[in-house]
């Protein structure tokens, strides 16, 4: 059991017989009441987001998740199917499960996988990740006088919002958190 002080975000809890991992909370002290924790939720089995209000103080069962190193292959379909690197056994996840991280996954990359009672939950991909601009519009001189942007896609299909001296074939550092372009890396 842990105090609703000791939440964080990317901490799993468990209430209802279900998985949840926090995405956020805000710690609310109104003028008249007692203190509250206003915290948003992701159902870990079926994405869904819930918001739930929690007492200050309020004990909850925390979900005890081990992360294991698996090699991510291909995707087919909705699964995406990963293989353990010392059993060389795969696992198939689904899109559910994997969530918006989907997005910043490429071809044999090493992915931690999120395992509850043995069974995946879910991945953690890095903060921050580095992809290959695949198809970029160009950049129209004259267009601004500064700060223009335009949108480019990557090489796992994702669009992102870029300065305009961004072309096809350059290296982008992407916020996973947020999906933002952060910078160009060097070839």
């Amino acid at each position: 059991m842990i105090s609703t002080s000791e939440f964080k975000p990317g901490m799993t809890i468990e209430m209802d017989g279900k998985l949840y991992s926090i995405m956020s909370y805000d710690h609310v002290k109104p003028g008249k009441g007692g203190a509250f924790l206003q915290t948003k939720l992701r159902e870990i089995e079926s994405g869904r987001i819930i918001n739930k209000r929690f007492r200050a103080g309020e004990k909850v069962n925390q979900a005890y998740v081990d992360t294991r190193e698996y090699q991510y292959l291909y995707r087919s379909g909705d699964d995406f199917i990963f293989m353990d690197k010392e059993s060389y056994v795969q696992l198939t996840l689904t899109v559910d499960q994997i969530g918006e991280s989907y997005k910043y996954i490429k071809e044999n990359t090493d992915i931690q996988v999120q395992m509850y009672q043995n069974n995946p939950i879910g991945v953690e991909v890095p903060d921050t990740v580095e992809l290959e601009v695949v198809q970029s519009p160009p950049a129209v001189k004259g267009n601004t006088v500064s700060g223009g942007t335009k949108d480019v896609t990557v090489e796992t299909g994702v669009e992102v919002s870029v300065p305009l001296f961004v072309n096809k074939g350059d290296i982008l550092k992407i916020d996973t958190k947020t999906g933002e372009y952060m910078e160009r890396v060097n070839k």
